[in-house]
């Protein structure tokens, strides 16, 4: 009867510890399939971060590109038209650059068509058919305008009384020099300015 109860015991011990084991098994996969799971969950994550960062990125390159093309075209697209005014408004900002007009040749320079040829140590200036001669060191004023510039075809950026003030520095190379001060009622950026100025001049700041 001993014996009996005695092999009773250790087979429910042994059960016992084969369920224990059992059950750690299970117990063990669960925490390996949980953290497997985590390490899914925290990869995707990660997956998704990147592709949220990628995306934030692509889309400010394309605004970046687009604000460039919109600058390019709207400075490409910079016009100036030139209209005359009662002269008398003020003109307080003076902007004032180096300028050298090839002689003989009708050059239009803010509205004002200019033509100079030197003659006997004198220079013939011509400004929009009014001729006067000058000699180094004097000058002469184009007539007060109006200069509206303008991008994408109609939109404003600015308008401007104006008028310019050209004083004779003499010649060299079949090129009259002149000192260029141009005076306008607001404040203009060179680059502005500079849609009054054709190439021919070759208009420098001084």
């Amino acid at each position: 009867m001993d014996d009996t109860t005695s092999r009773d015991e250790e087979k429910a011990r042994e059960l016992g510890r084969e369920q224990g084991q059992k059950e750690e098994r299970e117990r063990q996969k669960e925490r390996e399939q949980a953290m497997e799971k985590g390490r899914r969950m925290g990869q995707e994550e990660e997956r998704q971060k990147k592709k949220r960062r990628g995306g934030g990125i692509r889309i400010a390159l394309l605004i970046l590109i687009l604000l460039i093309v919109i600058v390019a075209v709207a400075y490409l697209t910079l016009s100036v038209s030139v209209t005359n005014v009662a002269p008398g408004g003020a003109l307080p900002f003076t902007t004032t650059y180096g300028v050298s007009f090839p002689e003989g040749q009708a050059i239009k320079v803010g509205g004002s068509q200019i033509t100079v040829l030197s003659y006997n140590n004198e220079l013939i200036s011509d400004i929009d058919g009014d001729r006067e001669k000058l000699v180094i060191g004097e000058g002469r004023v184009t007539g007060q305008k109006q200069a509206v510039i303008t991008t994408f075809g109609s939109v404003t950026v600015m308008d401007t009384d104006f008028l310019m003030n050209l004083t004779y520095k003499g010649e060299r190379d079949n090129r009259a020099y002149f000192d260029m001060a141009v005076i306008t009622s607001r404040q203009v950026p060179d680059v502005l300015i500079r849609l009054l100025l054709p190439r021919e001049i070759d208009a420098r700041p001084i």
